[in-house]
């Protein structure tokens, strides 16, 4: 009953955003032209990844996972139970899931200083 109330919380806690509110959201955070990259790139990037759905999840068969509205890899970016991971972002990929994005937006940047940029997707 419990795991069922959590699910239910997380899957309400989700949100599928209309593409002019998520540019507007991303312009507000700053993505516009960060690393290089333009608004229109970070849009882009987000339909092809999850459509803009907040709670978008990808299983892998190495068992990893891809999480959130920019699908960040439980591998390399986030922690779950059920991949080792460098957690190179410092959070839980579960946090990804929720319709607030900010956490999101963060690894999303330090993901594309990296030298692989938005090639890491």
């Amino acid at each position: 009953l419990l795991l069922l109330l959590a699910l239910l919380t997380a899957v309400t806690k989700a949100k599928v955003f209309s593409r002019c509110e998520l540019a507007r959201l991303l312009q507000e955070e700053g993505l516009d032209g960060y690393g290089g990259y333009s608004l229109a790139n970070w849009l882009c990037m987000a339909f092809y990844e999850s459509t803009f759905n907040t709670a978008a999840q990808s299983i892998k068969a190495d068992s990893s996972a891809d999480y959130g509205i920019f699908q960040i890899s439980s591998q390399q970016w986030c922690t779950d139970d059920h991949s080792p991971s460098d957690n190179r972002c410092r959070m839980a990929c579960r946090d990804l899931l929720s319709s607030n994005i900010t956490d999101d937006i963060i690894c999303a940047k330090r993901i594309v200083r990296n030298p692989q940029g938005m090639d890491a997707w």
